[in-house]
């Protein structure tokens, strides 16, 4: 049987567009934002590991308030995080192959998320408090999705560990990370 040379571009044509279509889909080299939710605010990055795997990094301020028959007025304090999380982008794949979008990292994910709370300042409406150096790692689920060309919002929920470097007794406990934060690509 005899091919021809029409047969045999026509055939490579559509090899290459084949291939060309099967490259795989691949997190950003880097994406720098900021983000916040109702009281809190943080600054990240997040590096390009491997096509899915970005290594975010993070540094903000947290918030807690309280309350109760112990306390004369509501109690707020502000104090500094530092947040390390590897992050396995998992649909990025399926997302091009649905023409969605994917740029900013957007996609699902899980991750590792790291947190560190250092007692290195505290703002309160309390004078003369401090908080206690404390680590927890907390596998997550979540998603990022763009609003606009800058703009993102993200959700993710966890459970994992708390370790508590108390002065009198150290102690661990069950951590929750339940967020939701809207941010800014730049």
């Amino acid at each position: 049987m005899r091919v021809s040379t029409k047969m045999i571009i026509t055939l490579s044509i559509c090899l290459f567009t084949f291939f060309s279509k099967a490259q795989d889909a691949s997190v950003e080299k880097s994406v720098f934002g900021i983000q916040t939710s109702l009281f809190d605010i943080w600054v990240h990055n997040e590096t390009k590991l491997t096509n899915q795997i970005a290594l975010r990094s993070e540094i903000g301020l947290n918030s807690n308030i309280w309350a109760g028959n112990f306390y004369d007025k509501i109690g707020f304090f502000i104090t500094p995080v530092i947040i390390v999380e590897p992050r396995l982008y998992y649909n990025l794949n399926k997302r091009v192959s649905k023409s969605k979008r994917i740029d900013g990292n957007s996609g699902n994910f899980i991750s590792l998320k790291t947190t560190y709370h250092p007692d290195w300042f505290v703002i309160s409406n309390y004078d003369n408090l401090n908080i206690v150096n404390d680590v927890s790692i907390i596998p997550t689920w979540g998603i990022r999705r763009n609003i606009g060309k800058h703009f993102n919002y993200e959700t993710g929920i966890g459970l994992g560990y708390r370790y508590i470097f108390a002065k009198q007794e150290n102690k661990s406990d069950a951590a929750l990370n339940l967020h939701l934060r809207i941010g800014y690509r730049f």
